[in-house]
């Protein structure tokens, strides 16, 4: 006889359940409360079909203690925010510095909801001017590629009727960081090949050598006090290797293996 009554009372709940009837719970008491809240209680049904002291604060989620109809009671809303906002400038001009960007925060998260992505975002970035003069080229990053990106570059960007001689600038690599080896993408893979104190060859030739100008930026080629420093250079492709070097001499064309062959931006 019991078991046929506890049979009949679990038929009525799941009946109630799909008539949409509440049976206690957290709608009939209007109950919907953030974070941890003991006094956000109830009595009713549990997802474990079992009939006792429920809750429907946000933490019921985890403590596995809601009412049946939280889910219903209290929907999960992902946290909103706005689209990205413009770029600021570089932190510091004729150097190596960051720009930053930001977002807002529309309407949190609420009820166990996606929570917010980070709402500010930062990148490298160089400045190749201050407000009065040229930077210095011992202060900014020379901006190199793989040599491989020369052939098609010719083709591209060069017409038959460019009077802009090239030429290569070799440098002996005094310091690089570890992004530099962690390079796996196809495009950055030439990276993995760097070491300090390896010499490298890098060819200053259009479009980086515009019409008008003697030499590429960031070749120490300006001052002769930057020839003596140890100079910057970074990867494009991967903002993450980066690293010094010492210019050596300049040639009129490059003569060093592939893989230590590369290009001026």
């Amino acid at each position: 006889m019991a078991l046929l009554r506890c049979a009949w009372l679990l038929c009525l709940v799941e009946l109630s359940l799909l008539l949409g009837r509440s049976i206690g719970g957290c709608q009939d008491l209007g109950l919907c409360c953030s974070g941890r809240d003991s006094s956000c209680v109830s009595k009713g049904w549990k997802p474990d079909r079992s009939y006792g002291t429920c809750y429907c604060d946000q933490a019921c989620t985890s403590a596995l203690d809601c009412c049946h109809d939280y889910q219903q009671a209290c929907p999960a809303e992902p946290c909103v925010v706005s689209e990205w906002g413009r770029w600021s400038g570089c932190a510091e001009p004729c150097r190596a510095a960051v720009r930053v960007r930001s977002r807002e925060v529309l309407r949190e998260a609420r009820n166990a909801g996606k929570p917010c992505p980070p709402v500010q975002e930062s990148a490298g970035c160089a400045e190749y001017r201050d407000q009065h003069r040229q930077c210095r080229n011992s202060l900014v990053p020379a901006l190199i590629t793989t040599g491989g990106y020369g052939n098609a570059r010719k083709k591209r960007d060069i017409s038959s009727s460019s009077d802009v001689i090239g030429y290569c600038v070799e440098f002996q690599l005094t310091s690089l960081t570890a992004g530099c080896l962690r390079s796996s993408q196809p495009h950055t893979q030439w990276m993995q090949y760097l070491r300090e104190g390896h010499r490298v060859c890098v060819e200053c030739q259009p479009p980086a050598l515009a019409a008008g100008h003697q030499h590429c930026s960031g070749d120490g080629e300006d001052d002769e006090e930057d020839r003596k420093l140890s100079l910057q250079w970074q990867a494009v492709g991967n903002p993450k290797c980066r690293g010094g070097w010492r210019r050596v001499r300049r040639l009129d064309s490059c003569s060093c293996p592939t893989v230590h062959s590369f290009l001026f931006i």
